[in-house]
């Protein structure tokens, strides 16, 4: 399967890397370049093989001594957190830290052993307020949970990455304490601003449930961007991370999207992905695609956060048109989708 992925991209034409565009000219995006032919494959490298290879590793992480080094590695880490909590552990969102470290548990986990990721660029990011704005896809947020892990275990000092939650995410029993417990919020203007001012870091998705769930033959194709980022990163003057996650739009290739019937059930979309029955009919357990998260450097902008739809839409459309520069060639560098 993995030599078929490849297949598909290396029929793609390739083109030369053009300078980023200046705003003044055409802002349509351009197609994915075409991904170099990966190296010969061992035998193992069938889906098959490299859910058992990979989940097999995992699985062998789940020691009492390895899981007790690395929530001892998490904890000491969470305690140079810039930000701190208040005597009973909570901060004025309703995060508490022993939440945060039992979820860092897990994800580090995934982030070592399963996507195995890489992250480039993390000295980009500031201290202080910042917006974190990435790709998004993969039918679930693993994405936003990677870029969150590597926020706390590669940076220096570590930083806890607040979400931008989906409106529709607290109607889901338990997910809405599981969201603020672990420090998302809903992504309303009023929570933003109030966690910039407090000198956070926070990550949005401006493509939404557009991104996430996309079919598979759109694939690091930047989805239409929401405006209410650029206003905000205006109103608060806050500096712009672009991020761009190579690997998450492999993790769960969607083949179909039955939207209609994602409404009648109380969500945004209802993919199908590409599984198997020993997968499950959704194909909940994502593929081990191998993450490389690349943080750009910080873009700053100026302006009037009132000003007309197209004022912010030029602005919005920079940082579009560097994430997919940064997508184009972080697709292009890589080796391979699963190694």
């Amino acid at each position: 399967m993995p030599a078929r992925v490849e297949s598909l991209d290396a029929r793609r034409k390739t083109r030369p890397t053009a300078a980023l565009p200046e705003p003044s000219r055409a802002l349509a995006l351009r197609p994915l370049r075409a991904v170099p032919p990966a190296p010969p494959q061992r035998a193992s490298a069938t889906l098959r093989g490299l859910l058992r290879e990979v989940g097999g590793e995992l699985w062998k992480q789940f020691t009492p001594d390895v899981v007790g080094a690395i929530d001892a590695e998490v904890a000491a880490r969470l305690t140079r957190v810039p930000i701190q909590p208040n005597e009973y552990g909570y901060d004025p969102w309703g995060m508490h830290f022993d939440a945060v470290r039992r979820a860092l548990v897990v994800t580090t986990l995934l982030y070592r052993y399963y996507f195995r990721a890489e992250t480039f660029g993390m000295e980009h990011v500031p201290d202080g307020p910042v917006l974190l704005i990435s790709n998004h896809a993969g039918q679930v947020a693993l994405d936003a949970a990677m870029i969150g892990t590597a926020m706390v275990l590669e940076r220096e000092p570590p930083r806890i990455v607040r979400g931008m939650g989906e409106y529709w995410l607290p109607t889901v029993p338990f997910v809405n304490l599981l969201m603020s417990r672990a420090g998302s919020v809903v992504g309303t203007p009023k929570n933003c601003t109030d966690l910039l001012r407090n000198q956070e870091a926070v990550i949005a998705f401006p493509e939404g449930v557009r991104g996430m769930n996309k079919l598979f033959s759109e694939r690091y194709q930047l989805q239409r961007f929401g405006t209410g980022f650029m206003r905000l990163a205006l109103a608060t003057k806050t500096p712009i991370v672009p991020v761009a996650v190579v690997g998450s739009e492999e993790q769960a290739p969607a083949i179909a999207n039955f939207t209609q019937l994602g409404r009648l059930l109380g969500m945004p979309a209802f993919p199908i992905t590409l599984t198997f029955p020993w997968l499950g009919p959704l194909g909940l357990l994502p593929l081990p695609a191998k993450y490389r998260i690349h943080f750009g450097k910080p873009m700053r902008f100026e302006g009037d956060p009132d000003d007309e739809d197209a004022v912010i839409a030029r602005k919005v459309q920079r940082v579009v048109l560097t994430i997919q520069e940064m997508l184009d060639r972080g697709v292009r560098e890589r080796a391979g989708i699963f190694f």
